[in-house]
């Protein structure tokens, strides 16, 4: 397995000359109103369209991301679909030949510091222990951060989730009408605020998602997770491109 380092550059707006202690430490990345995901944590996406949500998520930071993901035969994400929500020139591709190699890749570039957001893409929800390993790590890359900001861990798990001691529990599930592109968000578990729903909205591709609260507050069970409603545009989530994407 063999990484390419990038470049290093400075955000814009920061001297050169200016240390990760003189400039400005953000504590958590908001996505939306307060849709929001705390720094220095990992956290879990859920759900059909989890892959949306992590490319949501890459386009409200700066910066390159690391997503690490197993070897598989299925299809990969897609740039095509990819950059209604973010840049795919910004992202870095690693391919572990385990599970337990995709989270230990994911500590180790945690605590460098190197890159602000770190996705990991896993075939089921790790243990508590690698959990707590990687809320250190991410703790621990804070001060080698070029902005000085702890870096963000997402684990993204199939289903329904379900990995122990994260920071907080998001899934996301498309509820597409017609050519309108809607996608249900709900926050299952955060540890200082209560479960939540939004529906969300992307007037145009590559447009901005706008909320409004979900008329349905309830958790999603498992079986409605899988597929998309009728009306769904001819695509597939998040650049997940099988034939068709997003």
């Amino acid at each position: 397995m063999s990484i390419h380092p990038i470049p290093p550059q400075l955000p814009t707006g920061l001297a050169s000359g200016s240390t990760p202690g003189q400039r400005q430490r953000k504590a958590s990345v908001t996505l939306l109103g307060d849709i929001a995901l705390q720094r220095g944590r990992a956290h879990e996406a859920c759900g059909s369209a989890r892959y949306s949500f992590a490319l949501w998520l890459a386009g409200a930071m700066a910066g390159p991301v690391l997503w690490i993901s197993p070897p598989r035969d299925a299809a990969e994400l897609n740039p095509d679909g990819m950059v209604d929500f973010a840049d795919p020139s910004r992202f870095l591709w690693v391919t572990a030949p385990r599970p337990e190699d995709v989270l230990w890749t994911m500590e180790e570039a945690l605590r460098s510091g190197a890159t602000p957001l770190v996705i990991a893409d896993l075939p089921a929800p790790p243990a508590i222990t690698p959990v707590r390993r990687l809320h250190m790590a991410a703790a621990a890359g804070g001060p080698l951060a070029m902005d000085g900001n702890a870096p963000l861990a997402l684990l993204l798990t199939p289903g329904a989730g379900g990995a122990q001691g994260i920071e907080s529990r998001w899934t996301m599930r498309p509820a597409h009408q017609y050519r309108n592109r809607i996608w249900q968000l709900d926050r299952l578990r955060a540890r200082a605020l209560p479960p939540r729903s939004w529906q969300l909205t992307q007037r145009a591709p590559g447009g901005p998602l706008t909320e409004t609260v979900a008329p349905d507050t309830s958790a999603p069970s498992p079986g409605q997770d899988q597929g998309q409603s009728r009306g769904t545009p001819p695509m597939e989530e998040a650049g997940k491109q099988i034939k068709k994407v997003s």
